[in-house]
């Protein structure tokens, strides 16, 4: 459950080994002037869709990407999806959603599957009138006040099917606060998805493959972060979204490019940041490549002793949990890599 308003979220500073309690409320005061913190204007779409198979009985459709362009776009005919029951949508069959159909196309090795949906068909109307806000299954079923809280109050391009939750506990009221201490608050695109949160594969994190996600950094922020370094000010990613695009575009300089691109960007142990000094981000499930890439931050000893002290304080985890912010003991310079192994 997420705490009653937004902003009441705890904070868990951590820098290294030391550790401070706090609430979200404080995180203007860790900031400085001259420090320029980036979000990611990603909004959650409603692409969770519900019909009936052509044979009869129920049908459960969750759309993740098109698959013939990197960016989430409505017109798009045929989409990547998850669907159930899967042993009854094999290869050519049909899913009826009222005003239209689509048609199993593919079915990808990994489970996935490709829907194929007629000319003309206005996918925007459908997930408006029918779709359902991709809450996580743990948080239990939606409802208006739990739907608008999975979307962030700056949310804005459509394309995720996860929201950034580190993102979750701003207002407006918070925001207010860090453009009056003279921090730039900078804006990006990543789209979510599920290859994000999806456990990972393998026994040890160098087997684990990243799904693609789409990424877009505008001319502004590129321009704001240069200032900041110039000023001797700090990067600071709002989730792990934000530090995936940035790093992902960053040059071996460490300067941005704007534009787009697409990232299949793994940040494990060892990983050499060029980009991000401070992180605000959740806390997050086992065995999951946010953990790791906060691991790769903060370093491994740091993250788990980190984690214990939250586990022993109660803090709340995961989508509608509390927050971390991790500052960099480090610089721009990753830690060494360690061995960090799958627990049986």
């Amino acid at each position: 459950m997420p705490a009653d308003r937004r902003e009441d979220a705890r904070l868990l500073v951590v820098r290294g080994t030391t550790l401070r309690d706090a609430a979200f409320t404080d995180l203007p005061d860790l900031l400085a002037p001259g420090d320029v913190l980036v979000v990611n204007e990603t909004r959650v779409v409603r692409a969770r869709l519900r019909g009936t198979r052509a044979g009869g009985g129920a049908a459960e459709v969750l759309l993740l990407h098109p698959r013939d362009r990197p960016a989430f776009d409505f017109a798009a005919r045929e989409w990547y999806a998850l669907v159930k029951p899967g042993k009854r949508l094999g290869h050519g069959a049909r899913i009826d959603f009222g005003a239209f159909s689509a048609v199993v196309a593919d079915v990808l090795p990994d489970g996935p599957r490709v829907l194929r949906f007629p000319p003309g068909a206005d996918l925007e109307a459908l997930m408006e009138t029918r779709g359902e806000m991709p809450l996580p299954p743990y948080v239990g079923p939606g409802d208006a006040a739990r739907d608008a809280r999975y979307q962030t109050v700056f949310a804005r391009v459509p394309g995720s099917v996860a929201a950034p939750t580190a993102s979750l506990h701003f207002t407006a009221g918070v925001l207010a606060a860090i453009e009056a201490r003279g921090v730039t608050i900078a804006p990006l695109v990543l789209d979510v998805g599920l290859g994000t949160f999806a456990p990972m594969s393998g026994e040890r994190i160098d087997e684990h493959v990243m799904h693609a996600e789409h990424y877009a950094i505008p001319p502004a922020t590129v321009a704001a972060v240069a200032r900041a370094r110039a000023a001797g000010g700090r990067v600071v990613a709002a989730g792990t979204t934000v530090v995936r695009a940035l790093e992902s575009a960053a040059r071996p300089d460490g300067s941005l490019p704007a534009g787009a691109g697409t990232t299949e960007l793994f940040i494990a142990p060892g990983f050499r940041f060029r980009v991000v000094d401070a992180l605000l981000t959740n806390f997050h499930l086992p065995q999951s490549t946010l953990l790791v890439l906060v691991a790769a931050f903060a370093g491994r000893e740091a993250t788990l002793g980190a984690y214990a002290h939250a586990i022993a304080q109660r803090y709340r985890f995961f989508s509608f949990g509390d927050a971390m912010f991790v500052l960099s003991s480090t610089g721009n310079a990753g830690v060494e890599r360690q061995d960090f192994p799958r627990e049986r």
